[in-house]
């Protein structure tokens, strides 16, 4: 390496401290130690536009160390990204392009959100799997049409967090050869040496996992860098790890000081560390030009990649029209033609059919018609009914498979289904029981939060999962997902609403959560309620009267318990509207005037639910009645427990009766 790479190298390291030390908040200590290898990794290998940062044969890059920020900032705004030094200089700030943390959407190049730590770890997973996946389907002899690295820079936080050894141990198994992560060991967290918290082999660890692992002593041999990426690039069926030791803060004051991690140097700390690294103590977004000049090579290298990659694909166009066609469908999110043909119509009402059995049989009609649509659950694949039968199974080096097992790794799924969103030319979805969402959770909020098309299949969705118990009951889930901004929830009545909530997640293009049940239910009549428009708007009149006296809601089974509840009350001379209310984010953006009509302000109004009943009386009013949940579930035959706990037509009709009579 030459001179010129240490004076880009120290260019990277005082441009993010200058702009952590003008927002007063941030993290220098990690942009001090790691930018020899990010620079190694972004100089000599990544491949990339910053000129087109979506063109989509690019390298991935993930900062899944995301308190670094002003690190990747620095090298987005350096090598030619649309990130103007005015950006940099409002790190952190309110309206800026340069948040605390990387937002995807909001920064050109920036590939994922990170920050909670080990989301980047297992988005990257999801990412290799998606390249190859697409490379497997698309690349022909000469032709490699979709062919790239998904690399990350991984620190201690990233490795502890559980999250990692379940991604880790997914890789591991399915051969992501592709996969290429630079772990930054500086030995060091916010309360002190990482001693303090764990003594494990990381080696060991990952080589357990099925991992390439490589260890560089020094941080600051840059050809020591260089010659593990190179090693890690020609390792074909192993994910590789590149444990790089570095010291936190590094020429600063505060060099292998736990206080370095999180908070800014002081004005003289500040100085003597730009001196240390031979640059001038008093200015500030300094950027020597011949640095400038090197780093801004990369915006005609990229363009000259992409040239030649469009090349490629004109000739691949000529050779294979029809995948050629395909393919660009794939990546601009389109859908054939005729991706709704043959989906079920359930017309027999004689029958009872579980929400989850409509969802299989309806997925597997989607998958003969979407071709790119992939996903698998978390070792429940048959019992979530997410099984696609004759579609092979997913493994790197199986050329067409798409049922991924997942695992018992909740968390790990809920991010690599992220990350295959995020990487674009597929629609993944993943599956598990609704009470172990719980375990996703923060991946379910990235999806929302970065607005990718992620499709969680949730089955069991009550305590009608019956004998299982209380541990296996949901109750507050379906509540607590619906207050996540940016989230569709939707929970279907029957197995006509389920294919129309097939259809919703597919076309969203948003994260989706589809909430479906163990038990049988009652099929809706199609020719008799407007199922396939009244799910589209969230909420829609199932059974109406001419001015009704009273207003039944109902989600899921609880639909049915309301409509033989109504039976009852018009014995009694009370008339009654049913609602069926699948999802409260759809009719929420539903027009005001659409809304009252389906919810009168001045009828009274009953919701019935087996969840927590917390957020319904802005459904139903201050007077109105909520039959929810207000304890966990028991350990019972789904049926009893329905009975016992209220949801019942009987109880339901007695508690809307009060409530007409006392109006």
């Amino acid at each position: 390496m030459e001179n010129i790479d240490w004076l880009c190298i120290n260019t990277i390291r005082v441009l993010s401290l200058d702009q952590i030390q003008i927002a007063k908040s941030g993290h220098p200590g990690m942009p001090l130690g790691a930018s020899p290898m990010a620079y190694v990794l972004w100089d000599r290998f990544l491949k990339h536009n910053p000129k087109n940062p979506h063109w989509f044969n690019r390298d991935r890059f993930i900062l899944s160390a995301g308190h670094a920020s002003a690190m990747l900032y620095s090298l987005l705004h350096l090598y030619g990204y649309d990130l103007p030094l005015e950006e940099l200089k409002r790190f952190r700030q309110w309206g800026s392009k340069t948040p605390g943390h990387p937002e995807y959407g909001l920064t050109p190049g920036v590939e994922a959100t990170t920050g909670p730590l080990g989301q980047g770890f297992g988005m990257g997973v999801g990412m290799a799997i998606a390249e190859c996946f697409l490379s497997n389907y698309f690349n022909r002899d000469g032709f490699n049409i979709v062919d790239h690295y998904t690399y990350a820079i991984v620190s201690d936080g990233d490795l502890m967090e559980g999250i990692s050894s379940e991604a880790a141990a997914l890789a591991g198994r399915l051969k992501l050869g592709k996969l290429i992560y630079l772990y930054d060991d500086n030995r060091i967290t916010i309360d002190g040496p990482t001693d303090i918290t764990w003594n494990e082999d990381i080696e060991l660890r990952f080589k357990a996992h099925g991992w390439h692992v490589i260890t560089v002593p020094d941080g600051e041999d840059l050809d020591a860098i260089y010659g593990a990426i190179k090693a890690a690039q020609d390792e074909k069926e192993r994910p590789s790890l590149i444990r790089v030791r570095t010291h936190i803060g590094w020429h600063s004051p505060k060099q292998d000081d736990p206080s370095v991690h999180g908070a800014p140097l002081s004005e003289e700390e500040a100085k003597k560390t730009k001196k240390a690294l031979g640059f001038p103590e008093d200015k500030n977004f300094y950027i020597p030009e011949e640095a400038l000049k090197h780093f801004r090579k990369a915006v005609d290298r990229g363009i000259e990649l992409e040239k030649q990659w469009k090349e490629m694909f004109e000739d691949y166009k000529n050779s294979y029209p029809e995948l050629a066609e395909q393919f660009e469908r794939f990546i601009k999110g389109e859908l054939s033609e005729n991706w709704e043909e043959n989906l079920p119509v359930y017309t027999d009402t004689t029958k009872k059919i579980a929400t989850r059995s409509a969802s299989g049989e309806t997925l597997n009609i989607l998958a003969d018609h979407i071709p790119n649509l992939i996903g698998g659950s978390a070792d429940l694949a048959h019992s979530n009914k997410v099984f696609l039968k004759g579609k092979g199974e997913f493994y790197c080096d199986t050329p067409s498979g798409r049922n991924i097992h997942f695992g018992i790794r909740e968390h790990a799924m809920g991010a690599a289904v992220n990350g295959m969103a995020l990487h674009g030319g597929i629609i993944p979805f993943g599956a598990t029981f609704f009470v172990f969402s719980d375990y996703m959770r923060a991946s379910v909020r990235l999806a929302a939060l970065m607005g990718v098309h992620s499709i969680f299949v949730y089955t069991h969705d009550s305590i009608g999962v019956g004998e299982d118990g209380p541990t296996h009951q949901p109750i507050e889930h379906l509540m607590s997902f619906r207050v996540m901004p940016d989230l569709t929830v939707i929970r279907p009545a029957d197995a006509n609403e389920t294919v129309e909530a097939w259809k919703i997640a597919i076309k969203e293009k948003k994260p989706v959560l589809l909430v479906l049940t163990r038990q049988n239910v009652p099929v809706l009549d199609p020719d008799k309620y407007p199922v396939r428009e009244g799910v589209k708007r969230g909420a829609y009149v199932l059974e109406d009267t001419e001015n009704p006296d009273i207003i039944l809601i109902g989600t899921g089974s609880e639909v049915h318990v309301c409509l033989k509840a109504k039976e009852i009350l018009e014995k009694d001379g009370i008339k009654v509207r049913v609602v069926s209310m699948p999802s409260w984010e759809l009719f929420f953006e539903q027009d005001e005037d659409y809304r009252k009509s389906v919810l009168p302000e001045e009828i009274p109004k009953v919701a019935v639910e087996a969840g927590s009943a917390l957020g319904w009386k802005e459904i139903v009013g201050d007077k109105g009645i909520v039959i929810g949940m207000e304890r966990f579930g028991a350990s019972a035959p789904g049926n009893e427990l329905m009975e016992r706990f209220g949801f019942t037509p009987e109880n339901v009709a007695e508690k809307a009766k009060k409530l007409f009579v006392s109006r």
